[in-house]
């Protein structure tokens, strides 16, 4: 993760969001939406159980994994073909989208997916309880479908606790 990465995200979502909400975090309309997928990629980062490559390009689609569906920024292009393809893959219309198609998608989006999820968990205190429960069935596929591909990563033992 490189610092002009951290400067494209923060200021895409600050300065470029598609709707004024999509600032500041749900949970308390303060905190900078851009912690999120900061939070995602430091977390693979350090998943010492992934190969070097996962933790690197999956550090970076994670970092700039809302650009498309929160902001009106494009890309950039000195993204590898990688990072875009997974970006694009995880990018979705809704959460009932993503329900649905996320489970056609390589193993390495489900992944992916699964730091973005229990991140979510994290503050979903602004949901509804029936909303927090599709939020958790969710949760429990991806746990199941990642641990199944990859083992017991870190990321699952977090997720597990909000299951």
């Amino acid at each position: 993760m490189e610092k002009r990465d951290l400067d494209y995200i923060i200021k895409a979502h600050n300065e470029k969001a598609k709707k004024p909400e999509n600032k500041f975090r749900k949970w308390d309309n303060k905190t900078p939406y851009y912690i999120h997928p900061i939070w995602c990629a430091i977390t693979i980062l350090n998943e010492t159980s992934l190969p070097e490559n996962i933790r690197r390009e999956g550090s970076q689609a994670l970092l700039y994994h809302d650009i498309l569906e929160d902001t009106t920024a494009e890309l950039p292009e000195w993204l590898s073909k990688n990072v875009k393809l997974w970006v694009k893959e995880m990018t979705f219309n809704s959460s009932e989208d993503e329900w649905k198609n996320l489970w056609d998608k390589d193993k390495i989006i489900k992944l992916l997916k699964l730091y973005d999820k229990t991140n979510n968990q994290m503050d979903n205190i602004w949901m509804k309880p029936e909303r927090k429960k599709e939020h958790k069935i969710h949760l429990f596929k991806l746990v199941k479908d990642v641990e199944s591909n990859y083992g017991n990563l870190n990321i699952i033992k977090l997720a597990k606790t909000f299951l």
